[in-house]
């Protein structure tokens, strides 16, 4: 008997270690030590790679967590990730311990339940952020519901040279004449490019009637007569864009070059301090402007979310609550990095962190937060998706 239950020891299933409490900071931090976390993010741009390595250095020296960034090129490729690991089993100590996420891959891993969570509004640094006046609780109208944090803020713009172009365009409309008028200078990313993706909605925002219909889920009954002006309008425009819209620059950050070099004078951009950025980097010629239109333009809070199966979800944690720290805000804000929109509430933090940000120098290309005005509000998810498949099926060119 003696034997048996030895056996039985041997073969009994272990309990699963219980995933790490937000609520429990101290807990965490202790958990958190010695982990490693592999963040997979976009890795298309140097400076945000930059920006995330020290991110990886100040959690290292700090918590003592290492940060490896996994460079996508497809936010979807993460998510794939996962859910294939959940097909197989593999529910813990999975390859992705935390994502850049936005929009329709959020709600595809909320729906499919493969996130860990509720966390976010548990972390210390949720205390300072500004969760009346940005739009930190929902992604593409799908309720956060604590399964994301934020980390920085973006609004559409529209970036232009004064030499090519000296006064703004107010509208959509205005900005197809433009182009009709000078064939060959504007350009938007080739979706599925998430910002290529964002002109379309950008588009359809500015020149529906009624743009509140985005709001609800497309369907085969409403997405046709919802869309139907977006296609009219890109059947005009495509023939004037830079190389005919027989060509299309891969990224956002593809088009800098091709103002610098002056082959566009008008492109688009996601982050309302990029082109500061490149200008100081000099990157673009210091006549770029940028703005944005009438109506307003398009924004959204970047998050990061945690995979259900995350082996090191403590030190994911960490590193999401130090994303919303006033020092990595700061840092992200300020032109000569990043340029990124913060999301805390400048009257909560303390005057001394104020400070910081109030002596940054948001450069000659960044409009102010009263300037840049409306922020309209992101079309539900499922419009992306179905956007991106029909821009292919009408105009899309070989890879």
């Amino acid at each position: 008997m003696k034997h048996l239950s030895i056996l039985a020891a041997l073969i009994a299933p272990v309990a699963a270690l219980a995933d790490p409490n937000p609520a429990d900071w101290d807990v965490v931090l202790a958990d958190a030590k010695g982990e490693t976390v592999y963040w997979h993010a976009w890795g298309g741009s140097t400076t945000t790679n930059d920006f995330l390595a020290w991110v990886g250095s100040r959690v290292a020296e700090d918590y003592g967590v290492t940060l490896e960034h996994v460079k996508l090129t497809s936010t979807a490729d993460a998510v794939t990730r996962v859910l294939f690991e959940k097909e197989a089993g593999e529910n813990d100590d999975g390859a992705v311990d935390m994502i850049w996420i936005n929009g329709a891959n959020f709600a595809a891993m909320k729906e499919a339940d493969l996130l860990f969570g509720p966390y976010a509004e548990q972390l210390p640094n949720w205390t300072v952020v500004d969760v009346d006046g940005k739009t930190v609780q929902t992604d593409f109208t799908v309720p956060t519901d604590g399964y994301e944090s934020p980390w920085a803020m973006a609004q559409v713009v529209f970036v232009h040279d004064t030499a090519d172009m000296p006064e703004k365009v107010g509208s959509m409309q205005a900005l197809l004449e433009w182009a009709q008028a000078n064939p060959g200078r504007f350009s938007y990313p080739q979706p599925p490019d998430f910002l290529g993706i964002t002109f379309l909605k950008q588009v359809l925002v500015d020149i529906l009637p009624d743009p509140s219909v985005l709001a609800a889920e497309a369907t085969d009954e409403n997405y046709a007569d919802v869309t139907a002006p977006l296609w009219d309008y890109l059947d005009a425009l495509t023939p004037n864009l830079w190389r005919e819209g027989k060509a299309y620059p891969a990224t956002g950050t593809a088009m800098f070059p091709l103002i610098a070099d002056d082959e566009l004078g008008l492109s688009i951009s996601f982050s309302p301090g990029a082109a500061s950025t490149a200008i100081a980097n000099f990157e673009l010629p210091d006549t770029v402007r940028t703005f944005v239109l009438d109506k307003g333009t398009i924004g959204n809070a970047s998050f990061v979310t945690i995979p259900y199966n995350s082996g090191s979800k403590a030190g994911a944690m960490v590193v999401a609550n130090f994303l919303m720290s006033p020092e990595a805000q700061a840092r992200a804000q300020d032109p000569a990095i990043l340029g990124y929109g913060t999301v805390l509430d400048m009257d909560a933090i303390t005057a001394d962190e104020r400070v910081v940000f109030d002596a940054l120098e948001l450069g000659v290309a960044t409009l102010s937060p009263a300037e840049l005005g409306t922020v309209q509000a992101e079309p539900h998810p499922s419009w992306a998706t179905r956007l991106a498949d029909d821009w292919a099926g009408r105009y899309g060119v070989a890879e």
